[in-house]
């Protein structure tokens, strides 16, 4: 009688084990799961705001041809922001993509014309539409980032993180490094003979 005691106990203790584990496991994958499904809020807006970008692009191009390399800076950290694989990547590429907008609007802000332009600013108001959208969306990531990394870090969720492979996922923020932008010169070329057209501001120090 005793032996069949002491296996009910011993079959009672592992399956209560078993259920404790299995909950941590279900509550850590819903964590991540709402932490994946934040990530897509993120990548929504900045996808829209790539799409923007070539319009915008060729808007100010019809005004000012000659700013060469401001449209390069801004189709290269197009470029790096649609190719970023990670968190981190996509917020220094998007962290750059916004340093180059700013000079963009800085040569904008020599044209009258083109400031008056409905198209742009109608790309304007969408992109400031989307700015706000993306902080809040990066507000919400990360706060489910946050949430996730401490559970999969503290005991008894660490042991079934380790056994399963769960992994920290990277916050949406932008290093300090990537507020550094090369300087961006505005003086475009000229033949003999003409005067150079006018220079735009410097674009504003963040």
């Amino acid at each position: 009688m005793a032996v069949v005691i002491i296996i009910v106990v011993i079959v009672g203790i592992i399956a209560l084990i078993g259920l404790v584990l299995v909950g941590i496991y279900n509550g850590l994958i819903r964590s991540r799961v709402r932490t994946r499904e934040a990530w897509s809020g993120i990548d929504i807006q900045l996808k829209r705001r790539a799409n923007l970008i070539p319009n915008l692009v060729e808007t100010v191009r019809g005004y000012a041809a000659h700013e060469r390399q401001t449209f390069e800076n801004v189709t290269r950290a197009r470029a790096m922001l649609q190719q970023a694989g990670t968190a981190a990547e996509a917020a220094q590429a998007n962290n750059f993509l916004t340093e180059t907008l700013r000079s963009l609007f800085a040569v904008a802000e020599n044209y009258p014309e083109l400031k008056a332009n409905q198209n742009f600013l109608d790309l304007q108001n969408e992109l400031s539409d989307i700015e706000e959208k993306i902080a809040y969306a990066r507000q919400f990531y990360n706060r489910n980032v946050s949430t996730y990394n401490t559970r999969i870090q503290t005991v008894p969720n660490v042991i079934v993180a380790n056994m399963f492979g769960f992994k920290r996922f990277e916050f949406f923020e932008a290093p300090e490094e990537a507020r550094e932008v090369p300087e961006i010169s505005f003086a475009p070329p000229t033949t003999p003979g003409e005067p150079p057209p006018a220079s735009p501001p410097a674009p504003p120090e963040t």
